[in-house]
């Protein structure tokens, strides 16, 4: 027999390959066809039972569904963006213990994160300065509105006197600015001269010195002049030659549920009260703002997201209905297209029923979970399809699903725990970030229904659509197509809709062949064909008995040939002659096929699943191009020009740690950002400097150090008043012992008027009796200078004075509620993503111990890390910050990636024989155009995304968008160039089943015929 020595050497080089690969390979091989049987018995079964499996999914997303009742949205947007264990929190708690933050709000002012009930308005002049008194004027009518302004709440009215903060004087605390504008408005009345203003720090009519500089802002001053030096206060002032703008805020109390009810309504009459008076005097600008503001801005999102996503649904329903089309109007399954979304919603449904039954809320970092779900689902879905496509029309039903099953489920659910690995690590008590966490907790909920809804629901539809066609019905509109004859009378639109050619094509193509797979003739009479067969070669023959026949295959054609007696193909057949070999039943015969004969133009006319579009295009063109040696080279640089601008953008990342970059346009809280940034970016919120142990403060070199670490400050500072009250009464600073030091302070000094509000940020603690009490703690206040980048000077700040309280003899910290959000961010942000990364990595690491081939696993591995690495850096390219909307977004571009890249790399990797180029083609033919198509309805259903108008929809349409093109251009550019010439290597050695390029004959394939009562079932056999 032809080819057995070639055989028997084969053996012999298998048998020196070393113990552990071979045992290894032997591993996965047993391990694949486990699973790939177990998927085949699974298919089998769900097209069994598809009346079950298509019903049982909508049953369970209906009841789930009737728990939307229970919907409830997140109202505390600062435990969603703020990380959840930060220094700064446990800072924070130590501080209110100490000095309650809810009374001292009004001096450790903070910008967007003042804790509390609240309203603040920025008021403009559009033109002049806001301090000309016809402004001045305005300004203090707005302000008296705001203080009468009333709420009737349980028949109540409830005005700003029932709600404020208390000073100690029982008095509503108001800024200072208003006290000033308030003694120059008297003064002018009055015909006298009032205090000149000074910013930052002023001298107010009572004598005691303020700091202004969050409540003036766009400051021209008429120079610098002398170091201001007062009560409390130390820094140098500058005269204010004009200003543009001013910033009032009213402070309110909330102590139980009734007067947080009052509060929050108190709000609303707020915001109405600012719209009106604007409208009537528009020479003033009015900026809004308060402690809701945040928090509705940033759910509106959601709302403004409601008709761009029907839009996506309706574009996204299109281009699946095309994509499941074909000119044959009996193989076209449009209705696929759509049962696919729906299968996705359905998993959506569910997973949302899941989530409020559980009692979780909503926020608007949701809307990229549909966009998750519809990568993935597709994915699954158009592989589906694709490997239907690929399966035998005579086959039935049932044994056409289970070949799906076993072909497609391997590499989805590989995919799929791939997913649940990035997500679920995401979502574990490691992630430092709440919104990053309740997310990926959402999407891996949903990545797992959408997972079982594609093997029951959809798969159950894919059996329906397969009756429809073995029963010769249209796909579109599931009626009897006529026969070809009938077709002749019709009208021409009416033929053309009725277009097919399935019946013509299964009864002469009974089989599809690509490279190791088997055989399939047709004989009319029991006999045993014995011929050599070459991958990549598909052969539909009939014979009759009695004919002989003789032809050349060539790879990557297909051959329909009908043979009857006395009739000739290339040549002359006559009954009971051999030409090539002899057909008679009973018999065995042999024919050799030569190798390396391309022959493109016959394949594509005859592959019935060639008449769709992509694949024909995929086939016909873009394989050859792609391929071809001259484009190689562009391609190759183009892959390092998209390497290079990656770089370009990841040395250039930054954080977005401001919650305003997160909320919808055109709102209250980002019109009030921009103004306070283009007014009041000159200095830093006010810093709380905290000593929470008793320190000695007598002591001459705890002064120096305390005063030291002041120094280059707006200091706010009850230890330099003190000091120089004693120092103006000749009394000395540093020889005081402690009982002398501490009586003074509170019998002489905090009895002073414009010394007494000092006594708020001092704590004394009782000794005992007849001794003098011990300072527990005290504080004072600190403000930087800054630029444009307030956050990260803020940021970098924080550290510095940080790693000094480590070091310092005396105990401090220091606190700012907008430190929760700045604090570790970073690294709160970058965990998650670093996390997912590293656990991929290592499954596919150990995988490829067992399941995946080694060569798979690092190609995937480092197609990922490539994919991410240019996700990241066009991102910060294209201006989105690394904030948890980018970094959700990484996380599932992970999965995303490798349900684009993984079947190519598998598919190119497990082939044997062929030259690398064959591979890729046939990769990109099976692979690449179900990849296409998902990349095609994704892209597609992200376009309506972009036109929302907020932050945070836009960064999501960015990353997303940044993630399908990356995903594109290594699908179908970049892994099948750098393939043709990167390992794996494909094997030329003589081996069963296996052609080596170049090679001449190669080894027999016995096609043993066995004919039931049905039909003929071939079984071949590599010998």
């Amino acid at each position: 027999m032809v080819g057995v020595p070639a055989v028997t050497t084969c053996r012999w080089e298998r048998l020196e390959t070393p113990q552990p690969e071979r045992t290894r390979r032997m591993l996965r091989q047993v391990l694949q066809a486990g699973l790939r049987r177990s998927f085949q018995t699974l298919g089998r079964f769900v097209a069994s039972h598809p009346v079950f499996f298509a019903s049982a999914p909508v049953l369970v997303s209906v009841l789930l569904g009737a728990s939307f009742s229970r919907y409830r949205v997140e109202g505390d947007v600062e435990s969603l963006l703020v990380p959840k264990h930060s220094l700064a929190k446990i800072e924070g708690n130590l501080v209110d213990s100490l000095f309650p933050v809810n009374r001292s709000k009004h001096a450790l002012y903070s910008d967007l994160q003042t804790p509390g009930r609240y309203g603040r308005v920025i008021v403009t002049s559009k033109r002049g300065s806001i301090l000309d008194p016809v402004h001045t004027d305005l300004v203090l009518q707005l302000h008296r509105s705001i203080v009468l302004l009333q709420v009737p709440v349980l028949g109540f009215n409830y005005s700003f006197s029932h709600l404020c903060l208390l000073d100690d004087k029982n008095t509503c605390i108001i800024d200072d600015i208003i006290r000033a504008l308030e003694d120059s408005q008297s003064a002018r009345f009055a015909n006298l001269s009032s205090h000149p203003l000074r910013y930052p720090i002023t001298r107010l009519a009572d004598g005691r010195m303020a700091y202004i500089g969050h409540q003036l802002g766009g400051v021209q001053a008429w120079g610098s002049g002398p170091p201001v030096r007062g009560p409390g206060v130390s820094g140098r002032g500058e005269g204010v030659r004009s200003a543009r703008a001013l910033q009032l805020t009213y402070y309110l109390q909330a102590r139980g549920a009734l007067t947080d009810r009052v509060a929050s309504q108190w709000e609303q009459a707020f915001c109405g009260e600012l719209g009106r008076f604007g409208a009537g005097h528009p020479e003033l600008g009015l900026y809004p703002f308060t402690s809701s503001s945040l928090r509705s801005d940033f759910q509106a999102s959601s709302v403004l997201a409601q008709r761009p996503l029907l839009a996506s649904i309706c574009v996204c329903v299109l281009l699946s209905v095309c994509c499941c089309s074909m000119r044959d109007c009996v193989r076209a399954k449009p209705w696929l297209g759509l049962l696919a979304l729906l299968s996705i919603a359905l998993s959506g449904l569910t997973a949302a029923g899941i989530l409020n039954l559980t009692g979780a809320t909503y926020n608007s970092t949701y809307l990229g979970v549909p966009f998750i779900l519809l990568g993935h689902g597709l994915f699954g879905t158009f592989e589906m399809l694709s490997s239907w496509r690929r399966t035998r029309e005579d086959q039935h039903v049932k044994e056409r699903v289970a070949s799906v099953f076993s072909d497609v489920m391997l590499r989805y659910s590989g995919g799929t725990l791939l997913h649940q690995v990035t997500l679920g690590l995401a979502a574990s008590p490691l992630t430092n970030l709440e919104a990053v966490r309740l997310f990926c907790r959402c999407a891996a909920l949903g990545v797992t229904v959408g997972y079982l809804y594609t093997l029951s629901f959809y798969a159950a539809c894919l059996v329906a659509t397969g009756y429809l066609e073995t029963g010769y019905r249209h796909g579109c509109f599931c009626r009897r197509v006529p026969k070809k004859g009938a077709l002749d009378s019709k009208p021409r639109w009416y033929r053309c809709l009725m277009y097919t050619r399935y019946q013509d094509d299964t009864h002469t193509h009974n089989a599809i062949h690509t490279p190791n797979a088997s055989h399939a003739q047709t004989l009319t009479s029991n006999s045993i064909l014995t011929h050599t067969h070459i991958p990549n070669a598909t052969h539909g023959h009939t014979h009759t008995p009695n004919t002989t026949h003789s032809h050349d295959h060539t790879p990557n054609t297909s051959h329909g040939q009908t043979h009857t007696p006395n009739t000739s193909h290339g040549q002359t057949h006559t009954p009971n002659t051999t030409h090539g070999h002899t057909h008679t039943p009973n018999t065995t015969h042999s024919h050799t096929h030569p190798s390396n004969t391309h022959n493109p133009t016959t394949s594509s006319d005859l592959r019935p699943r060639d008449s769709h579009l992509l694949l024909g295009c995929v086939r016909r063109c873009y394989g050859d191009w792609i391929t071809n040696t001259y484009v190689k080279p562009f391609v190759v640089l183009l892959y390092l020009i998209y390497i290079s601008f990656g770089l370009m953008g990841f040395l250039q990342v930054s954080q977005g740690s401001d919650p305003s970059s997160l909320v919808a346009m055109d709102t209250g809280t980002l019109l009030y950002a921009r103004a306070q940034q283009r007014y009041f970016s000159s200095y830093s919120p006010v810093i709380g400097f905290y000593i929470y142990e008793s320190a000695p403060y007598w002591n001459a070199s705890v002064q120096r150090d305390l005063l030291e670490y002041a120094k280059g400050f707006q200091r706010i500072s009850w230890l330099e008043s003190y000091l120089e009250f004693l120092t103006e009464r000749n009394i000395s600073t540093t020889t005081q012992s402690r009982e002398s030091f501490t009586r003074m302070l509170r019998l002489s000094f905090l009895r002073q008027p414009q010394f007494a509000h000092f006594a708020d940020d001092i704590i004394f603690a009782e000794r005992g009796e007849g001794e003098e009490p011990e300072m527990a703690a005290s504080r004072v206040f600190l403000v930087a200078k800054t630029t444009e980048n307030k956050r990260e000077e803020m940021s970098v700040l924080l550290d510095t004075l940080r790693r000094l309280s480590l070091t310092s003899r005396v105990r401090f910290l220091i606190f700012n509620p907008s430190f929760v959000y700045l604090d570790r961010y970073a690294t709160a942000v970058s965990s998650p993503l670093r996390h997912s990364l590293i656990a991929v990595l290592f499954l596919l690491g150990l995988s490829s111990l067992a399941v995946v081939e080694p060569l798979v696993a690092v190609w995937l591995s480092l197609t990922l890390l490539s994919v991410q690495f240019g996700v990241l850096g066009f991102m910060t390219l294209c201006g989105v910050e690394l904030d948890c909307v980018s970094v959700l977004c990484l996380i599932s571009a992970l999965g995303h990636s490798a349900d684009c890249c993984a079947p190519l790399l598998a598919t190119f990797s497990s082939g044997r024989g062929d030259s690398r180029t064959v591979w890729v083609r046939l990769a990109l033919e099976r692979h690449g155009v179900p990849a296409l198509q998902m990349l095609i309805c994704y892209i597609a259903a992200l376009l309506p995304l972009a036109a929302v108008r907020s932050n945070l929809t836009r960064s999501l349409f960015r990353c997303l968008a940044l993630t399908a093109f990356c995903s594109a251009l290594h699908t179908l550019a970049f892994l099948p160039t750098l393939l043709t010439f990167l390992p794996p290597a494909k094997k030329t050695t003589s081996r069963p089943g296996d052609r080596g390029e170049g090679e001449g004959p190669r080894e027999e394939v016995e096609c043993v015929e066995m004919v039931d009562s049905t039909r003929v079932v071939d079984q071949i056999t590599t010998v």
